[in-house]
C-alpha cells in the first residue's frame, strides 16, 4: 500500500507540471475522466483506511475521545463531515460491501454510496445484500437524487411481500391515530351570532359524512349566490334537520332529541327581544320563531325568578297522516323552482303557530 501512494504522489507530480490548458479538447476530457475514477478510487481507499484507524484503536493512543474528533483535528474537518466520513467507512465494510467495491473501481460516486448506505440501512438485515447489489446496478443511470428516490422503495423490488405488509401496517397504524385523534369542537364566539365548527375525522368517517353531504350540496340552479363552503355548512344543518326528523336517533335524558328554546310569548310573537338556548346562548327572536314553526311546542308557565309553576303537554306537528297528506298534495317543496324531493322537506304552517295559524292541510305547506 505504501509503494502504491508513493507511486500516485509521484504520478500526481508529474501531472502538475503539465499545464492544463495545453491539453486539446478531447485530451482534456481523457484526463478528467481518468482523473474522476483516480479521484473515486483514493475516497475508497481513504474510507477504508479511516475503518482500519477506527478498528485499530489509533485515535485513542494517541489522546483522541473519539475517531470524529481525531479526524476533525488532524485534518480540520466539520464536525458533521468527519462523523459522516466515520459512519460511511463503517457502513461500507460491514453492510454494503458491493457498494465498497464498485467506488473502488470507479463505478460510482461517493455521493451515490452515500445514498446506498442509507437506503439499505432503513431495511431489515435479511434484505440489505440485495438491495446493496440491486442499487449498485442502478448507479451507472441514475444520480445521487434520483437513487435517493429509488432507495426508498426498494424493499419493494428486494422483497415485494415485506413491502406490502409493511406498508398494510403503516397504513393501519395510521387510521388507528386518525381514529384515536377525532374531534368535533363547538365554539361559540363571544359578542357574535356564530359558533367555530372544527375538528377532526378520519378518512372512514369522512367518506360517510361526504356521501350525506354531497347530494345536498349542489347548486340552486343558475342563480345560486352561495359559495362551495355556506353549500357544505348548509347541507350538514340539513343532514341533521333530516335525521332528527327521522324519529331513529337515540333518546336523550329521555326525551327525543330536541332543541330547547326558552322565549316568552311576547317575544316570539312579535319577533322583538331574544331567546336562550339550553347552553346558556342568546338567539335572535326571529330564529326562536323559525324554529317554532315546525316543532314540538312544550308550553310552560314560569313566575317572574324564571321557575317553572306549569309545563303543558306537548303538540307534535304535521306528522303521521297529515304529513303523509302534505307529501302526497306538494310532492317535495312547494317553493318556486325548488326541487328538493319530499324527504328532504318539513311540513310548515303558512300562518305560524305562533300567531295561532291552525295545524290542518289547508295551512301547510312543504319546504
Amino acid at each position: 500500500m505504501d509503494d502504491r501512494v508513493a507511486v500516485l504522489a509521484r504520478a500526481l507530480e508529474e501531472c502538475r507540471a503539465v499545464s492544463v490548458w495545453a491539453l486539446s479538447g478531447p485530451a482534456a476530457v481523457d484526463a478528467l475522466d481518468l482523473l474522476e475514477a483516480h479521484a473515486r478510487w483514493v475516497e475508497a481507499m481513504r474510507l477504508e483506511l479511516i475503518r482500519g484507524v477506527d478498528a485499530s484503536g489509533i485515535p485513542a493512543a494517541q489522546g483522541a475521545t473519539s475517531t470524529v474528533g481525531w479526524l476533525r483535528e488532524r485534518y480540520r474537518l466539520l464536525p458533521g463531515a468527519a462523523s459522516k466520513q466515520v459512519r460511511l467507512a463503517a457502513a461500507l465494510d460491514r453492510e454494503c460491501p458491493v457498494t465498497a467495491g464498485a467506488l473502488a473501481a470507479g463505478a460510482l460516486n461517493v455521493k451515490q454510496a452515500e445514498v446506498i448506505v442509507d437506503a439499505v440501512a432503513k431495511l431489515p438485515a435479511e434484505y440489505r445484500a440485495r438491495a446493496d447489489e440491486y442499487l449498485v446496478g442502478l448507479a451507472g443511470e441514475f444520480g445521487p437524487k434520483e437513487l435517493a428516490g429509488l432507495g426508498e422503495r426498494v424493499l419493494e423490488v428486494v422483497a415485494p411481500e415485506e413491502a406490502e405488509a409493511r406498508a398494510l401496517a403503516a397504513l393501519e397504524r395510521a387510521e388507528e391515530r386518525a381514529h384515536a385523534g377525532r374531534e368535533l369542537r363547538l365554539s361559540p364566539l363571544p359578542g357574535e351570532g356564530r359558533v367555530r365548527v372544527a375538528g377532526w375525522l378520519d378518512r372512514e368517517a369522512a367518506a360517510v359524512v361526504t356521501a350525506a353531504l354531497d347530494p345536498l350540496c349542489a347548486p340552486r340552479g343558475g342563480g345560486e349566490v352561495r359559495s362551495p363552503g355556506q353549500r357544505r355548512a348548509d347541507a350538514l344543518v340539513e343532514v341533521c334537520r333530516i335525521a332528527c326528523a327521522s324519529g331513529g336517533l337515540p333518546d336523550n335524558g329521555g326525551d327525543r332529541p330536541q332543541v330547547v328554546v326558552t322565549v316568552d310569548y311576547d317575544t316570539l310573537r312579535d319577533q322583538v327581544g331574544a331567546a336562550t338556548l339550553d347552553d346558556g346562548q342568546l338567539l335572535s327572536a326571529a330564529a326562536a320563531r323559525r324554529l317554532a314553526c315546525d316543532a314540538a311546542i312544550l308550553p310552560a308557565v314560569l313566575d317572574g325568578a324564571g321557575q317553572v309553576l306549569d309545563v303543558g303537554r306537548q303538540q307534535r306537528l304535521f306528522t303521521g297522516p297529515l304529513r303523509r297528506a302534505l307529501v302526497l298534495r306538494d310532492k317535495g317543496c312547494a317553493f318556486p323552482s325548488c326541487d328538493r324531493p319530499p324527504r328532504w322537506c318539513e311540513g310548515h304552517h303558512v300562518i305560524h303557530w305562533a300567531d295561532g295559524g291552525p295545524t290542518n292541510r289547508d295551512n301547510a305547506a312543504s319546504s
